[in-house]
């Protein structure tokens, strides 16, 4: 029995497949009885043996890109075979049900207390924490935390709590923008510059004012991975509340830096060793190593997370305070977080991420050395970088084109304009994570300088860039 073939109208404003509406079974896979060819958008009428199923997921799942060869995106992509093992055997394990499974809570709090020492907090004892699906939902919590707090102290003064607003750089991640919008804060954003690339405290009391619930510092900017001076920043506010009165915290969003700088910058003060930061968040899927997705968010101080956020679960006689913006999620990635913890220690992460920097910078310095390029940056911070063609460059392609000729040889490097204040400016980043070795680094150069040879010597006018290979930020 074969499912009828039906011509596809699928599509949305999330994209379109205008392939056969039918699946066909390579005939070495077929069983007798099944059927051979299985709709794309509809359930099948009937079952499917466990391998058949296995081989069509398999075969479409093999399309993808080589996540080696993916420089655009920070999520980890390798985890040893023991960690493989382990989330094998944990996959079922729901990390809302604290409940059924008390062990797998009691680990995330020991993580979340691991975070909390390790960012400095004065008394981890007092911290809390919680893990999240990644760092967007930590950032969404810890932007709540920030409003809420601001609320409650308001009301206790009589005043009105209508139209609270955020300070970040232009430069910030779209979930700082998704939480404006979803939880009504308005989104003050101070635009970087050639001489203020990223957030530094720079004409700071021109954006802030009695309706500001705090200050967004980034250790590890998404367009470049610069860090931003946290303690800079903090100097800047601590001036504005001694020239005007207002008590303005930081959070710290970490979702990068906040697993590099302890080990490869660590007398860098960012964290809670700066007074006015009252909570960082990190992504335990990049720089934390852990297979996607997991993020966590430490508060500095279980006052600083007001108690009216917090949801009590009783298990096992004890209490377990939960802050989340999803119920059901994975428990096994937090596993393989303390997994990782256990298995790396200070030292190890020390090492696979003083590796990944040796490989930024030596990356950095080889473009940097080439005719055509500027580098913005060169991975000092986080193991990444960005690069511009330079101002007096007299070429016909742009660095699209050269993203697109990368993609060719199996490259993902994305190409994007600056956010707002440098809109003009297009820079090319790479991000270096566990796993991108040396020779890698060497085949990645080659292929580079081999796409831009042929760019220019290649005829004008070029073909525009594919739309299909845009970076949107």
């Amino acid at each position: 029995m074969t499912a009828p073939r039906r011509k596809s109208q699928h599509s949305s404003a999330f994209g379109s497949d205008t392939s056969n509406a039918s699946i066909e079974l390579n005939p070495l896979f077929s069983r007798p009885g099944e059927a051979t060819e299985f709709p794309r958008f509809t359930l099948p009428d009937g079952a499917a043996l466990p391998s058949t199923a296995y081989q069509i997921v398999h075969d479409e799942a093999m399309l993808d890109g080589n996540a080696r060869l993916n420089l655009a995106t920070f999520v980890g992509t390798w985890m040893e075979a023991e960690a493989g093992k382990l989330y094998a055997e944990t996959v079922d394990k729901n990390m809302i049900d604290k409940d059924e499974y008390p062990k797998t809570a009691d680990i995330e709090h020991r993580c979340w207390r691991i975070l909390a020492d390790l960012w400095n907090a004065p008394d981890p004892e007092r911290s809390v924490g919680t893990s999240t699906i990644g760092s967007s939902e930590a950032c969404m919590l810890a932007g709540l935390a920030l409003k809420r707090r601001w609320q409650h102290a308001r009301r206790k003064d009589g005043r009105s709590t209508d139209r609270p607003n955020i300070i970040m750089s232009s430069a910030v991640q779209v979930c700082w923008e998704k939480f404006c919008n979803y939880f009504e804060v308005e989104a003050r954003y101070v635009p970087i510059s050639e001489d203020h690339p990223v957030l530094d405290g720079h004409e700071l009391e021109k954006y802030v004012d009695e309706n500001t619930i705090g200050v967004v510092a980034i250790m590890g900017v998404t367009y470049t991975g610069m860090y931003e001076p946290v303690e800079k920043i903090s100097k800047a506010l601590d001036a504005i509340q001694k020239a005007r009165g207002l008590d303005i915290p930081i959070h710290v969003d970490g979702a990068s830096g906040a697993m590099v700088a302890p080990f490869l910058q660590p007398k860098l003060e960012w964290d809670f060793r700066v007074p006015r930061v009252i909570s960082i968040n990190t992504s335990g899927h990049k720089y934390g190593l852990v297979y996607p997705g997991l993020g966590w968010v430490v508060w500095r101080d279980e006052t600083d997370l007001p108690e009216d956020l917090i949801f009590h679960v009783s298990y096992l006689g004890g209490d377990m305070p939960t802050f989340a913006l999803n119920f059901s999620r994975p428990g096994a990635q937090v596993l393989l977080q303390y997994y990782l913890f256990l298995r790396l220690g200070r030292e190890g992460y020390r090492s696979v991420h003083a590796a990944c920097r040796d490989v930024a910078r030596y990356l950095a310095h080889e473009i940097g050395a080439m005719e055509p390029f500027q580098l913005w940056n060169d991975g000092s911070d986080i193991p990444v970088f960005a690069w511009r063609l330079k101002p007096d460059f007299a070429g016909e392609w742009t660095l699209q084109h050269l993203s697109d000729r990368l993609r060719m040889a199996g490259w993902l490097v994305p190409a994007y304009p600056m956010p707002d204040g440098m809109t003009d400016l297009t820079v090319q980043r790479v991000v270096v994570r566990n796993g991108f070795t040396r020779d890698l680094a060497e085949s990645f150069l080659q292929d580079l300088r081999t796409a831009v040879e042929f760019l220019e010597k290649a005829p004008t006018p070029l073909p525009e860039p594919g739309e299909a290979n845009a970076f949107h930020h």
